[in-house]
């Protein structure tokens, strides 16, 4: 079973900045595409940003210039990197694992969310 534990949240002014990091247990992070979703109250969850194992990244349009996913092997993480952030940024954000891009296979693993408030 594979853990993920988030960790950066927290309450910022618009045009402030977070960064989110995500732990992941075991020894296969490195063949995993890594994902970040939000959920923001009352709306369904959101696909933000993905990171393939070899680099490639996929963001949102509605984040896009301002988010960075970027990832580190060596110490089984990946960030969110939050710049120029809105009220419509709050959300809970979610780690999770995308895909095995070994075998292809989809994967189902998330971790618990941690939460980003953008107010003044």
């Amino acid at each position: 079973q594979v853990q993920l534990v988030e960790s950066g949240g927290g309450l910022v002014q618009p045009g402030g900045s977070l960064r989110l990091s995500c732990s992941v247990s075991g020894s296969d992070f490195k063949i995993y595409t890594m994902g970040w979703h939000r959920q923001a109250p009352g709306k369904q969850r959101e696909l933000v940003a993905t990171i393939s194992s070899g680099g490639l990244r996929n963001y949102a349009d509605s984040v896009k210039g301002r988010f960075t996913i970027s990832r580190d092997n060596s110490k089984n993480t990946v960030y969110l990197q939050m710049n120029s952030l809105k009220a419509e940024d709050t959300a809970v954000y979610y780690c999770n694992v995308e895909r095995n891009d070994y075998d292809g296979h989809e994967l189902d693993y998330w971790g618990q969310g941690t939460q980003a408030t953008v107010s003044s």
